[in-house]
């Protein structure tokens, strides 16, 4: 199918989702939402996308579409999971607090900015899905990428449940596992993923574009919805204990923590 047309049509069926879904935090009062119908809707149209997109070899297009299932998947379950047994997440709360009267009519706008944003993550895939040379090293490089995305995003989700669980924590700021080398590891691993559809497309016509993707979402990660509202957040319900691991440990990319605390 012709690559505009699915665009259009990714674009138009998430707008229609999104409204969906900005109707049911209205009851829920559970803005979060937003984040579970964004991860699954990228699932979805990037998978969609590789099937349907190009006249890649079927391997490749299966491959593709496989590795933007499972990730949409794993995280898209984690995400609901903490929806619906945990109060909503306070970057949510802040916004609602900050744009009074007008939340609900700014929270329908940023929900379609949301629904622009799947489509704009799912195109990678269209790439991927022109790529028409036989399956080589760079798969398998995309593959392994991939493979350590997801493990280790996986993995710092969990050190970090099972840390929030311990009722003893409560206040405390996480430096279990992964959490002692970055800030972040969640966010580290989450932009690593996007590094692997570059591999899969690179020979696609243009796929040297999609390095824009990894771009924008390091950008996105490090200047807009990703650390700075977690870390004013975190800032606000930690305090002093979270200024201090600010101090001692690397915002985004894994490293060895400076030895003083304070």
């Amino acid at each position: 199918m012709n690559a505009v047309a699915l665009i259009l049509i990714g674009w138009l069926a998430m707008a229609l989702v999104m409204a969906a879904v900005w109707i049911v935090q209205r009851r829920t009062g559970d803005a979060g939402i937003v984040d579970v119908a964004w991860t699954f809707g990228v699932g979805i149209l990037g998978a969609s996308y590789a099937l349907l997109g190009g006249d890649a070899p079927w391997e490749r297009r299966l491959l593709v579409a496989a590795m933007i299932a499972v990730w949409a998947l794993r995280l898209g379950s984690h995400v609901l999971w903490r929806v619906w047994t945990q109060p909503e997440d306070g970057r949510y709360v802040a916004l609602k607090r900050e744009w009074g009267a007008q939340a609900q009519r700014k929270l329908f706008r940023f929900f379609q900015y949301q629904a622009i944003g799947a489509v704009l993550f799912a195109i990678p895939l269209l790439f991927a899905a022109r790529n028409t040379q036989a399956l080589g090293w760079l798969d398998v490089l995309g593959l392994v990428m991939w493979l350590g995305a997801i493990v280790g995003e996986g993995l710092a989700d969990r050190q970090l449940a099972a840390f929030r669980s311990q009722p003893g924590n409560r206040g405390r700021v996480c430096r279990d596992g992964l959490w002692r080398y970055s800030r972040h590891p969640n966010y580290f691993f989450e932009w690593l993923h996007w590094w692997a559809y570059v591999a899969l497309a690179w020979f696609a016509p243009l796929g040297w574009v999609t390095i824009l993707w990894p771009m924008m979402m390091l950008y996105f990660i490090l200047r807009v919805t990703g650390i700075p509202p977690t870390e004013a957040q975190a800032v606000r319900s930690r305090g002093e204990a979270y200024r201090a691991y600010q101090r001692s440990t690397s915002p985004f990319f894994p490293w060895f923590p400076r030895e003083s605390h304070g």
